[in-house]
């Protein structure tokens, strides 16, 4: 799959006439990007090789938490956070894609919103799908919030195994994940990617506020 004028125009037609979902706005808000990109040089996601030279496949970034924070240290998560007082879901994803990655972008780069997620932990998380475009050379981990940056190509979203879907005790809800090359994502950053993968790949309307998180992501 090419990062081109094609599958932009897709991604934003399947966006333009998706029934968004929203959740009230009690509580905490977040935002998320899905930043795509071309696919080339960074860090390998465990089971995915680093392609020997850059390509135009189209990729998302994938970030690893660092270590030493507080909440969800060590898990795989889209660049994003808390939106401050006055901005916009969009506006929170931008500004969180520059801290945590270095990579600025206008508002043009938005292409729409997919649902709200509600977490266990008590946010809202917005995501924002973003044309990053053809990034070329290093992207710049923040240390403060970022352990490594990763470039996952969309073929690897649309696995014929996608998503793993594993019953629990606490709630006739499964949980979901994303297997990504020989290891998986966690909801609710895979919930988002299973719904971008649906939306804007395949223009299926999917839900999927309804899927529960792990035990380790819900604190």
């Amino acid at each position: 799959m090419q990062l081109d004028a094609a599958l932009r125009d897709l991604i934003a037609r399947h966006l333009a006439t998706f029934d968004l979902h929203g959740v009230p706005a009690a509580g905490h808000r977040a935002a998320v990007a899905l930043a795509l990109v071309e696919e080339g040089a960074g860090a390998e996601f465990p089971g995915l090789a680093r392609p020997a030279h850059w390509s135009a496949e189209a990729a998302v970034l994938l970030t690893r938490r660092a270590m030493h924070l507080r909440n969800h240290p060590g898990q795989w998560a889209l660049p994003g956070g808390r939106v401050e007082p006055g901005e916009s879901a969009a506006e929170a994803a931008l500004r969180e894609l520059h801290e945590e990655v270095g990579l600025e972008l206008g508002p043009e780069a938005v292409l729409g919103l997919l649902d709200d997620f509600p977490t266990r932990s008590g946010f809202a998380i917005t995501p924002v799908v973003v044309w990053a475009g053809p990034v070329r050379g290093a992207l710049l981990p923040n240390p403060a919030e970022v352990a490594s940056i990763h470039r996952v190509r969309l073929t690897e979203l649309q696995r014929a195994d996608a998503p793993l879907l594993e019953a629990i005790d606490d709630s006739p809800h499964p949980v979901l994940r994303m297997p990504v090359g020989d290891g998986w994502v966690a909801a609710p950053t895979a919930a988002l990617l299973f719904q971008f993968r649906e939306v804007c790949l395949a223009g299926r309307a999917t839900r999927v506020a309804h899927y529960e998180q792990p035990l380790f992501a819900r604190r």
